[in-house]
């Protein structure tokens, strides 16, 4: 078992708002060299799109509905949000 609150030298610090898609403004290329995991109220989630840890929400699907551009829905959960390393 690692300890997750004291993250290696040679990672980056993971932002306190984090998006997988390109596209956006908070998307960090360094940090998606590593493993990332999202801990939502307690439970590790893994279809997380995008998070704010010091708002307390992430997004996630909205099941498989996709817009016309056939990007997926998203819907905000609000909560609490821990991102860690794998």
């Amino acid at each position: 078992m690692t300890d997750e609150a004291t993250p290696p030298t040679d990672r980056p610090a993971l932002p306190d708002r984090l998006s997988i898609d390109p596209r956006s403004p908070h998307h960090v290329r360094e940090v998606f060299q590593y493993e990332v995991g999202i801990r939502f109220n307690g439970k590790v989630r893994e279809d997380v799109e995008e998070y704010c840890v010091s708002e307390g929400w992430i997004r996630v699907p909205a099941g498989k509905t996709v817009d016309r551009k056939g990007h997926p829905l998203m819907i905000k959960l609000k909560g609490a949000v821990e991102a860690f390393y794998k």
